[in-house]
């Protein structure tokens, strides 16, 4: 039985609240039970120097935590002077997940930087970040077409990401906290709505785990992306 008394391919109650915030392009707050970010997304009608005059735009995103979304307050990462390893690596993976479902010479000579800001964290912030980052991002491209500012979605499709991993010998999906500080093998997937792979991290806590039971962590992020981007569609196209 999970810590959390849900089946082994049972994701947690998820939400995306759109709009949230009054000023930027795009916004999201997205919750994956206990786990909240909010995630904003902001345009700027230029690019980086290495791709003006180059036809093509530019999405970037950047992640943080903010003091007290744990049990314990963290120091700022701006009061220390530098990022963490691990913020650099997760805003890294956000900026790679969306640009590859956007094709940036579609979106002209602008860029969108996406803010991920982790809230309240239980588990599983880099995958909720990745799919409230998404919304955020679809509602600015909306904004520069309504503005006319391109003329086409340059989005190809959608894409949601989950976290998976073995506990007590099980696969399990969507993990929390409390499991995924005891799981023998936890995994990310981040993965389009036509099953394309944009990117897989695994790993062994304990002991080396099977092919077969890596296919059983891949069918159940496959059917938790399936849900995600059910509810991703509910919101942006209804």
């Amino acid at each position: 039985m999970r810590p959390s008394d849900r089946k082994n391919n049972e994701m947690r109650t998820i939400s995306f609240e759109t709009g949230v915030s009054k000023h930027a392009e795009g916004s999201c707050l997205v919750k994956f039970g206990d786990t909240h970010v909010l995630c904003t997304a902001s345009v700027e009608n230029r690019v980086p120097p290495w791709l003006r005059n180059s036809g093509s735009g530019w999405v970037t995103a950047e992640y943080g935590m903010l003091p007290r979304s744990t049990g314990d307050r963290m120091r700022r990462e701006a009061s220390v002077g530098k990022q963490s390893g691990r913020t650099q690596e997760i805003q890294r993976l956000i900026g790679r997940s969306l640009r590859s479902v956007i094709d940036l010479n579609q979106l002209g000579e602008n860029q969108i930087s996406i803010d991920c800001d982790v809230i309240q964290a239980d588990g599983g912030t880099r995958t909720a970040s990745i799919s409230g980052a998404f919304i955020a991002l679809k509602h600015s491209v909306n904004f520069l077409m309504e503005s006319n500012e391109i003329k086409k979605d340059p989005i190809r499709e959608y894409l949601g990401a989950v976290s998976c991993g073995i506990y007590r010998g099980k696969p399990i999906l969507d993990l929390d906290y409390k499991e995924d500080s005891e799981a023998e093998a936890d995994a990310n997937f981040v993965i389009t709505e036509k099953n394309k792979i944009i990117e897989i991290q695994a790993t062994a806590e304990q002991y080396p785990f099977s092919e077969k039971m890596f296919s059983e962590l891949m069918d159940l992020a496959k059917s938790g992306i399936e849900e995600i981007i059910k509810k991703q569609k509910g919101v942006l196209e209804n």
